[in-house]
């Protein structure tokens, strides 16, 4: 359902106090965006209770969410289409990557088909604007939670799906080993991004003087690296990894070096206001990191439906003994995680399949059993 030009109007410039602005920050491309702050009306069209004392954000036409994408039949998911690894377009057109899954993932889990998405390409000043006027239903663009735009960007972030943190690349000949040798620098940047700031921060914590220059793109600040109008190109560590993947110069000519210096959790986020959408996209991806949990697979999901163990039959929604399948009252189908399992996979199988063969490694994104900071709720 496309959102009507009055209807965006409405919601940018809103009865109540819509206040747009610019809000920085760094994320998987170290975007930044505008901001607009507003209530719940404004973002979203109106508001009412829903039947659990969820709060729902109606549409225009009187529905929530959750509804209109049921609806709909299709998730609109605000995403990109190029950036390795995380969110491409392959040769036929069709979108792959890390993010790209996660998109399938709700739709799996929302509508018990993956592929029944709307891919839909923001450019990074847009994605927060697309978000508000109801152009997309969730935004899974390797965007950065951070308290600004919880507070400004009438965005509520959920699980993160990947946790990042910026760092610096530079060309293999370079001379340079860490950030301490790169005095006098001139590092380059995404522009009206907290990227910016916080590269111009660690050069102070540091006693560097880097000359920080920022461009609109990534497409430009490479060509400034391969005239060397740059001696360091600093983003999101997984940025710099897939775009180091498809250097023209070869991978092998450029260097990460090894210090990060800022947090980046990346997370899927959706408009503010309506917790029932939320919680319903929020359990889509935690259905992933439950499933990895479990030992559950694309492999064995329907092995696993015979397994005696009550965690796993509630997650794949089988009754466990006399008791009815587990309905938690979160707007979604009661087999969504074997839905999410059977046509994407869980977590560790998406990172494996887009992330591991650019050389990145689990580190803080695995299971928190492993050390890592993936942890899932119960699901009971």
């Amino acid at each position: 359902m496309r959102r009507r030009p009055w209807y965006r109007l409405a919601v940018l410039f809103g009865a109540a106090a819509l206040v747009l602005g610019a809000c920085s920050g760094s994320d998987g491309d170290s975007e930044g965006a505008s901001a607009s702050g507003g209530t719940t009306e404004e973002a979203g069209g109106g508001e009412t209770a829903g039947t659990d004392g969820d709060t729902v954000v109606l549409t225009e036409d009187g529905e929530s969410v959750l509804a209109a994408v049921q609806a709909a039949g299709t998730v609109k998911c605000g995403t990109r289409d190029a950036l390795p690894g995380f969110a491409v377009l392959d040769a036929s057109g069709d979108h792959v990557g890390f993010d790209s899954d996660f998109c399938r993932v709700i739709a799996a889990a929302v509508l018990g088909d993956a592929e029944k998405v709307d891919h839909v390409d923001l450019e990074t000043a847009d994605r927060f604007t697309a978000l508000q006027s109801g152009e997309v239903d969730v935004l899974v663009r390797n965007t950065t939670w951070t308290a600004t735009r919880d507070g400004k960007e009438g965005a509520t972030f959920l699980q993160p799906n990947f946790y990042d943190g910026q760092g610096m690349m530079v060309k293999a000949d370079s001379g340079f080993t860490k950030l301490a040798d790169m005095s006098s620098a001139v590092v380059c940047v995404a522009k009206g991004t907290t990227t910016e700031g916080n590269a111009a921060s660690e050069a102070t914590r540091l006693g560097l003087s880097w000359q920080v220059q920022s461009f609109d793109s990534p497409e430009l600040i490479q060509e400034a690296f391969q005239a060397e109008r740059c001696d360091g190109w600093s983003s999101d560590r997984s940025q710099l990894t897939g775009l180091r993947s498809s250097y023209p110069d070869g991978a092998a000519s450029l260097v990460i070096l090894p210090e990060v210096f800022s947090k980046e959790p990346l997370a899927p986020a959706v408009r503010d206001g309506d917790s029932q959408w939320a919680q319903a996209v929020n359990w889509a991806v935690l259905a992933t990191i439950q499933a990895e949990e479990l030992g559950i697979t694309q492999a064995n999901v329907d092995q696993m439906k015979s397994s005696s163990d009550p965690n796993v039959q509630r997650f794949l929604g089988v009754a466990v003994g006399s008791d009815p399948v587990l309905d938690p009252g979160l707007g979604l189908p009661t087999d969504f995680g074997y839905q999410v399992v059977k046509q994407v996979g869980n977590y560790g199988e998406i990172f494996d399949r887009h992330l591991t063969p650019l050389g990145l490694e689990r580190g803080v994104n695995a299971l928190w059993t492993d050390g890592g900071l993936l942890y899932a709720p119960p699901y009971r």
